[in-house]
């Protein structure tokens, strides 16, 4: 016995509720902390942050499984969804596919979870593509389905799922099951739990022949939305695609048995991780607003260019912070020109100096203007 579906206990998982209670505990508080950090934000603003939260999650969630798209583009087709506005730009198809999946949860979070659902976020997350055949449906081929590394040297299995002939009924049990552990569900579970749980049973099963990762993570946020009773805009895929490794280990490391107590506990605080780095980026656009309140106008054209790709690095910012030769390529501007600009910003109170030489670094003055 090799895998989980194949234990003659699967799919009935168990765990050690009391090693998740304190972290259940504190997801709770930590969603009353994200709504008092979102309410400080104006009720202009809290649309365009809504815009940025979201891409970002469609750019990770992406990323986890390496395709990278075009944050322009998933924001422009985000605006046009949320009725935002149009801006006229040709958005490709895996970018507005992205896009559309994510405005579906967010704003059919409290539905039940259905087959159509997940066909249609399928149909989505596939749009354009030619390399499968079965789209918006589960898998049919006869091969196994492996999720398997070193292909071309050494192959190894990380995990093999059930056969096709058994992903309608597997499905069947799944659904059914997610539904059943809702919050006015008859077994109803807690935020953390069903969500931990939700996602090791969908990727177990891996019922489509591509995209099984990004519908996994889908599923854990509307499961966590569903318990809180609102949209989480959590930093789920942002903080996972920063330890993916670790992610793919603990998945790797409990597909194998349906006792659950470790995934439940990596992925809870996988959670509360996310929770934090939400609560961090809301803090991290009201210091922005702040800041550019406070400089509006004070800067030259070649200042704002920087100043404004500094604020897309988010909340990590530069690694190492930003140097002169960074400044030089993002300004297009020559080395005496630079010097002189970033004195300037320090000088303002923009930018913040470290080091000295070609060791200085610059970073954005946010604890100040946010005080």
């Amino acid at each position: 016995m090799a895998w989980n579906w194949q234990n003659p206990k699967w799919p009935n998982f168990t765990y050690d509720s009391r090693a998740l209670e304190p972290l259940e505990r504190d997801f709770l508080l930590r969603s009353g902390e994200f709504i008092g950090a979102f309410k400080h934000v104006g009720p202009e603003d809290q649309d365009t942050l809504k815009i940025e939260l979201i891409s970002d999650e469609a750019l990770k969630t992406s990323q986890i499984e390496g395709e990278v798209l075009n944050r322009d583009s998933v924001q422009s087709s985000l605006k046009r969804q949320f009725g935002l506005g149009q801006d006229g730009r040709p958005v490709p198809p895996a970018e507005r596919g992205i896009a559309e999946m994510m405005v579906d949860l967010y704003k059919n979070f409290d539905a039940p979870l259905t087959h159509e659902t997940m066909f249609v976020w399928h149909k989505m997350l596939m749009s354009g593509d030619r390399s499968i055949n079965a789209i918006g449906s589960y898998r049919t081929h006869p091969e196994p389905m492996q999720v398997v590394s070193n292909i071309l040297h050494e192959p190894k299995v990380h995990f093999e799922a059930p056969p096709s002939s058994k992903i309608k009924a597997e499905m069947e049990s799944f659904v059914k099951w997610f539904n059943e552990t809702a919050p006015k569900g008859p077994r109803a579970l807690p935020s953390l739990t069903r969500a931990g749980i939700a996602h090791l049973y969908f990727v177990s099963i891996h019922p489509f022949e591509d995209g099984n990762g990004r519908i996994g993570r889908a599923i854990a946020e509307k499961s966590l939305a569903q318990n809180l009773g609102h949209p989480t805009l959590i930093a789920l895929s942002y903080t996972i695609e920063r330890a993916r490794k670790a992610y793919y280990d603990a998945l790797e490391r409990n597909n194998k048995d349906t006792g659950v107590t470790d995934w439940l506990v990596y992925f809870a605080n996988t959670i509360l991780d996310a929770q934090r780095n939400t609560i961090k980026r809301v803090d991290f656009y009201v210091a922005k607003a702040k800041f550019y309140e406070k400089f509006r106008g004070a800067f030259n054209e070649r200042q704002d260019r920087v100043i404004a790709r500094m604020f897309r690095e988010g909340i990590d910012g530069f690694k190492g912070g930003l140097s002169a030769e960074n400044y030089i390529t993002i300004s297009k501007t020559s080395r005496a020109t630079a010097t002189r600009d970033l004195h300037e910003l320090v000088e303002k109170g923009a930018l913040g100096k470290t080091g000295e030489l070609r060791h200085t670094r610059y970073h954005l003055n946010l604890a100040e203007k946010a005080a």
